[in-house]
């Protein structure tokens, strides 16, 4: 099964900064899509942005455009997200997503990592 880690969440007050990372586990010929969504507590999880690996098309929710960039390095089988501008409604737990990844064990469909933390103060 495909391994994402994630890493790059804290604590940061109102109008900072953050980076998350998300590397995938070893043995991958290709990735066709790497997302982020994110679920705060007592609501559903929501696309935050998701990355075309092959092209490198973007795409955005509404409310963190022109806040967050979403990046990947296919070499490293890793996407980024920087988070600039954050606000107290960003506070959430972040998850990676990996669509149709092509390993050398097959083809494997919509994995998640573990999630990291993002806690905005205001």
């Amino acid at each position: 099964q495909v391994q994402l880690v994630e890493s790059g969440g804290g604590l940061v007050q109102a109008g900072g900064s953050l980076r998350l990372s998300c590397a995938a586990s070893e043995n991958i010929f290709s990735i066709n899509v790497m997302g982020w969504y994110r679920q705060a507590p007592g609501k559903q999880r929501e696309l935050v942005a998701d990355i075309i690996t092959s092209r490198g098309t973007t795409n955005y929710a509404d409310s963190v455009k022109g806040r967050f960039t979403i990046s990947r390095d296919n070499a490293k089988n890793t996407v980024y997200l920087q988070m600039n501008s954050l606000k107290p409604e960003d506070t959430a737990v972040y998850y990676c997503n990996a669509d149709r990844v092509v390993t050398t064990r097959g083809v494997e469909y919509n994995s998640w990592g573990q999630g990291t933390q993002v806690t905005v103060s205001s």
